[in-house]
């Protein structure tokens, strides 16, 4: 008996560590974000602008994004903060949706934009061929659990 409640304790403690190890590594080893007068700067040339909230429905205390975002046909520039997690992508939408089934009807359709490794500010430039009058709104996915992010319409 004595031998199972130690194999049982260790087991959630080394499931505890691989998770914590899991959401703090992407933290650990993210670039540095531009500083915020390069992140205003980016931001001036804005055609369209958005923000992104908190209280979407397919967000929670792990899973959420703030700020403004900004887009030009060059480059898309995120002022705020990101909940840190592993594998964000930033896509594109024709709609606005707000949790994971949502987003998971249109993925097909989404352009891709590009990895995020930053979480309080990001850069991303537009890839060639995507033209983001196309597209209504920045979503925020995590490519690795398949989980909704955050979500802005900027148009």
């Amino acid at each position: 008996m004595r031998w199972i409640l130690r194999l049982l304790s260790h087991g959630i403690a080394l499931a505890f560590g691989f998770a914590l190890g899991i959401y703090m590594l992407p933290i650990l080893t993210a670039p540095q974000s531009p500083d915020a007068a390069t992140l205003s700067e980016s931001a001036k040339g804005a055609r369209f602008t958005g923000s992104f909230s908190r209280d979407l429905a397919g967000s929670d205390f792990l899973h959420w994004g703030t700020g403004s975002i900004s887009l030009s046909p060059q480059q898309i520039t995120h002022m705020g903060e990101l909940a840190p997690g592993p594998d964000y992508k930033l896509y594109l939408t024709a709609e606005f949706v707000e949790d994971e089934a949502g987003f998971e009807a249109i993925k097909a359709a989404s352009a891709r934009i590009g990895d995020v490794k930053m979480f309080d500010g990001l850069i991303l430039p537009i890839p060639e061929g995507i033209n983001i009058e196309d597209y209504t709104t920045v979503v925020i996915w995590c490519e690795a659990f398949g989980e909704f992010i955050t979500a802005a319409k900027y148009r």
